[in-house]
């Protein structure tokens, strides 16, 4: 007789809590995306279709500023903290076990456990020093900010990647007379290349709706899109919001599709 595996799939009531799940967690979402199309200022009554809120925000200067300094910041922040994360995992899945290994695994995963307001404080205080010795109050301090906490988000992956590749080919590539620059040039770095693409799409997307260390670490005149969006929803909800989010929304999703076809595994 067969034994009977598990499968919390065949549970009773778990595709009722799976349908509950989804749609606490997906209908705000889709009634936000709903109301940017709202032709009145309601956010809750509504008036009619209209792209009047797209147009507007589309024509905001501040938003225009906001977004490219978000699109400028993420996109450095996601090319450095890629590179350093795969310095990173190079050096704790290509290397013999060696004592500390595992704390140094530890430290660089340490910011996706420690609270983010915790970070945010503990910048603030750093960046202050250095802005009170040196008088600079530029976005480096923003870049270093991101940068530093994209790392963890990008090494994941591509740690990951490293993990799963045949270490073989590489000891071959040794065997070969190759130098190990070129071994990881031409046979490390092709294999881990969906693995680098990974950790920077995920470093870009983290980075570009972060509103919290942004918050501590920016300066006068610095305000990203999440932000602005922020300041602006302390004064009054607008379906402008709703628009600005709604493109958000569309930028992750491309982002997640993107980063699916890339990684998944083929047959």
């Amino acid at each position: 007789m067969a034994k009977a595996t598990f499968s919390v799939r065949r549970q009773t009531g778990f595709a009722t809590i799976a349908l509950v799940c989804f749609v606490m967690l997906y209908a705000p979402i889709l009634t936000l995306m709903i109301y940017s199309f709202n032709d009145g200022t309601s956010v809750a009554i509504w008036e009619g279709f209209s792209w009047r809120w797209y147009e507007r925000a589309a024509a905001n200067e501040q938003v225009q500023e906001s977004a490219l300094l978000s699109l400028k910041i993420a996109s450095i922040a996601a090319v450095l903290a890629t590179i350093f994360a795969t310095m990173a995992a190079l050096a704790t899945t290509r290397t013999r076990p060696y004592r500390g290994l595992t704390a140094i695994f530890a430290a660089i995963n340490t910011p996706l456990m420690v609270p983010e307001i915790v970070t945010a404080v503990a910048l603030l205080i750093f960046f202050a020093s250095i802005k009170v010795a040196t008088g600079y109050t530029g976005i480096a301090y923003l870049v270093a900010a991101h940068t530093a906490f994209c790392i963890p988000f990008a090494y994941l992956p591509i740690r990951a990647r490293l993990e799963s590749m045949d270490a073989t080919l590489e000891i071959a590539a040794a065997d070969l007379y190759a130098t190990p620059w070129r071994a990881f040039r031409r046979v490390t770095f092709p294999l881990l290349w969906p693995g680098i693409v990974a950790g920077l799409m995920l470093a870009f997307v983290i980075s570009l709706d972060d509103v919290v260390i942004t918050e501590f670490v920016k300066s006068a005149g610095q305000d990203t899109l999440p932000t602005y969006m922020l300041g602006q929803l302390r004064r009054i909800v607008t379906p402008e919001m709703n628009a600005i989010s709604t493109v958000f929304l569309g930028i992750s999703v491309m982002v997640v599709a993107l980063f699916f076809f890339m990684t998944r595994k083929k047959n």
